[in-house]
Order: C-alpha cells, then structure tokens, then sequence
C-alpha cells in the first residue's frame, strides 16, 4: 500500500443518462387566471416565465426612461409611451416589456391582442430576469416585428441596442439617440 497515494475517479460520463421532461404548456386565458401574487408571469410559445417583483433601481430607471420617451413623443403625437407593455400573439406568447412605444393610431381602448406594430421594446436588465429578457425575450421581440429593442443595463449603465434582424447590438454607454430624439444615459443612473 502507498499511503500518500492519490485515487482518482473517473470522468463517467458515458454513465449519465439525460432524461427529457415535459414541460407544460399553457395559454394565455390560463396565465390571466393566475394570482396576483407580485410576480410577473409571461409566456413564450406556451412557456411559462416567472421572474419576482422588481427591485427599486429597476422601477427608478424605468420611470426615467419612460419620462424622457414620453416628453420626446408628447410634441409630435405620433407614438405612445407605457409601462408596462403587452405583446400579445395568438394564443401561446403574452410578455410584458417594462417600457413598449408604438404608434398612437392604438388608442388607449385599442385591446393588446390587437396591436401589430411596435416601435420599441425596452427591458431594465435586473439580476433575477437578465438571462429571460436577454436570452429569450429580446430574441423573442426581433422575431415578432419590434423594430428596435433596448436591454438597459443600471449596473453596467449602459443599453445594448438591437435594431430588427440586427444579429449584435449596439452598446451606447453616453447617450442614445432614437428616432429625432437624444437621450442622456447619464440622468438615467443618477
């Protein structure tokens, strides 16, 4: 026997065997059944996605965002500015970006499902829905027709711009200038 002998074990693996599950699917009418329990519940092709309440740094840069959107759009009349947005497609995909800008030709009674056309999607990046809104939900956004897509990053300060079919984003760390207007990123942090 060796005493300071090192016993290694295997990489096995060949041994480990995946096994699929099913995940269930829902609709829409069933996610609207839901409690309202401060989660925010979306769906993506039937996928349920479930992230908590957002944080106070979230909902501050929002409001900024929304402010200085709704303040650009308000002179001309041509879009409208909420938080937070419906998409609505069929009967399998509901997702809420934090902040949605579409054309005032949808009126404030015009139901969700209805609309077609989408300016712009935003998403404040938080710790607990970076990987959906990133990962699934901006992919998800270029794929329905928004034709731009913002992922705001407070931590970072900075927003990843992804124009419709764009394969990589722009990444604006000062200011961003959309449409006929510029905002500075910098009041946004602050």
């Amino acid at each position: 026997m060796l005493p300071d002998a090192e016993l290694r074990i295997p990489c096995r693996r060949a041994d480990i065997m995946a096994m699929p599950i099913s995940a269930p699917r829902y609709t829409v009418d069933q996610l609207r059944g839901f409690p309202e329990d401060g989660q925010r519940y979306e769906l993506l092709d039937g996928v349920l996605l479930v992230t908590p309440a957002p944080r106070q740094l979230h909902q501050v840069v929002a409001t900024r965002l929304v402010i200085e959107l709704g303040n650009a759009l308000a002179g001309d009349g041509r879009g409208q500015v909420v938080a937070v947005g419906e998409l609505e497609i069929g009967n399998r995909t509901l997702l809420n970006p934090d902040i949605l800008v579409y054309p005032r030709r949808y009126t404030p009674d015009t139901p969700w499902k209805l609309m077609r056309e989408w300016w712009l999607a935003v998403e404040v990046l938080s710790p607990s829905s970076r990987v959906y809104d990133r990962e699934f939900k901006r992919q998800a956004y270029q794929a329905i027709g928004v034709e731009e897509t913002w992922l705001v990053d407070p931590e970072a300060r900075r927003v990843e711009v992804w124009p419709r079919g764009a394969g990589t984003a722009r990444v604006e760390e000062e200011r961003i200038a959309w449409r006929d207007m510029v905002i500075e990123l910098g009041s946004l942090w602050t």
